[in-house]
């Protein structure tokens, strides 16, 4: 009977301790209608969104109140191509010798936590050592402040390719790899190394169907997978429940990355309009990430910033993604937000949102396409929106974005799961 009285107790008091968070919103962005609401108030109830209020209301005297009656409220933003292990710098080739996973780890907790005072709560990270693991669950523990991830792993390449560890390296380091370290050769090889990334604790999958421009190779275009090769790999994903992406700045790879099954054509850079057609017919959706290709061509003009090999390709390849972004927009492909920040800093992905409406898409399409389809793309049903019931990814900016784009670069406010992270 005293145990009984005792939870009771317990109980009570965690009743009338529990602490609703009340934001007072200025004016909030439904990204949905693309509607801004005005003179709102969020109430947080742990991690989710428990209510929307008409005016600025107050709670009990339990209750916190956030006054962000002079700020544009969104949904907290969501990046689907991001290297959040790593960022340009002019030793970053040398640094796979003298970096060990220990040092890529301390440093990836300040891409992380920088990614995230910017208002990305969420990001797909495409490829990395394997640390991006480690980092993911280190965020999900608590124990690493930083966006909610979803992450590949490894990359998967070919003998050479994009992503294969090994390019540019001496006969005596280059080895041989395979499934496990994510270089693949058949359908087998395929399979196999999708059952190792699901094995490791990946989320996604993501392969280079093409050369690639900072990769130490000589194409930064050619087809680098077969069908049958891409097949097996999303077919295995699918198994696993694995969304796939595909690295892509070749046609020709990107046809067949599509015919493969497919779900994310990253950059698309030399898309033609037959696999626009193709990319439609499919519901493939394109990543355009601007911001690399921007900087990318930025760095290749910097002496020596980059081996030779790579900065030509860089100028060639770069500059090239706007003109690109913009036809296949305009032709209807639907597109996904990304910047593949770690090629760009990480902390500037807002900048991407500059570069897609220069490139002709509307501010609110590209609020749309970081928030709810890139929501729908990873299965995140209660993520992407400021709705009623929703997890509580919320940010606040000092201007209204559908009037000033620009004000999207300098977040004020972040919330992530009802935890205030980044205070006025």
């Amino acid at each position: 009977m005293k145990n009984v009285l005792f939870l009771l107790m317990l109980m009570m008091i965690s009743v009338t301790t529990a602490q609703d968070i009340y934001l007072q919103c200025g004016k909030i962005v439904d990204v949905a209608s693309g509607k801004i609401l005005s003179e709102k108030t969020i109430v947080i109830s742990e991690n989710r969104i428990k209510e929307i209020k008409n005016g600025f209301v107050v709670g009990s005297d339990t209750d916190q109140v956030i006054d962000l009656s002079s700020k544009t409220i969104l949904p907290g933003f969501i990046d689907m191509h991001v290297h959040i292990e790593s960022e340009s710098s002019p030793s970053r080739y040398l640094e796979a010798f003298t970096m060990n996973e220990a040092d890529v780890a301390f440093e990836s907790t300040v891409y992380a936590k920088r990614t995230l005072m910017a208002g990305f709560t969420t990001v797909r990270d495409l490829g990395g050592s394997g640390v991006n693991i480690a980092l993911k669950k280190a965020i999900d523990k608590g124990v690493v402040v930083g966006p909610r991830i979803f992450t590949a792993g490894k990359a998967l390449a070919s003998t050479g390719g994009h992503a294969d560890p090994t390019n540019g390296r001496s006969n005596e380091l280059m080895g041989d790899p395979g499934p496990k370290e994510g270089v693949v050769n058949s359908p087998e090889d395929g399979r196999k190394a999708v059952r190792q990334r699901y094995k490791d604790g990946a989320d996604v999958i993501k392969i280079t169907a093409t050369g690639g421009v900072l990769s130490v190779a000589k194409s930064g275009q050619n087809p680098q997978f077969t069908i049958e090769e891409i097949k097996a790999i999303t077919d295995t994903a699918n198994d696993y429940g694995m969304l796939t992406a595909a690295h892509a700045h070749g046609d020709e790879g990107m046809q067949r990355a599509i015919l493969g099954g497919i779900k994310t054509i990253e950059h698309g850079t030399l898309m033609s309009e037959e696999t626009m057609d193709l990319m439609i017919k499919h519901n493939t959706f394109m990543v355009p990430t601007i911001s690399a290709g921007q900087e990318a061509a930025r760095l290749a003009k910097i002496p020596n910033y980059l081996p030779p090999v790579v900065a030509k390709k860089a100028l060639e390849i770069g500059p090239k993604l706007n003109a690109t972004f913009t036809k296949a927009y305009k032709k209807g492909v639907s597109i996904a937000f990304g910047t593949d920040s770690g090629v760009s800093p990480h902390g500037d992905n807002a900048k991407e949102f500059i570069y897609m409406n220069k490139a002709g898409m509307p501010i609110i399409e590209a609020l749309r396409s970081a928030t709810i389809t890139n929501a729908m793309l990873l299965g995140e049903k209660e993520l992407g929106q400021i709705k009623e019931g929703y997890i509580a990814d919320i940010v606040a900016v000092n201007e209204n974005p559908l009037d000033h784009v620009e004000t999207l670069t300098n977040v004020v406010f972040v919330m992530k799961e009802g935890v205030v992270y980044k205070k006025l």
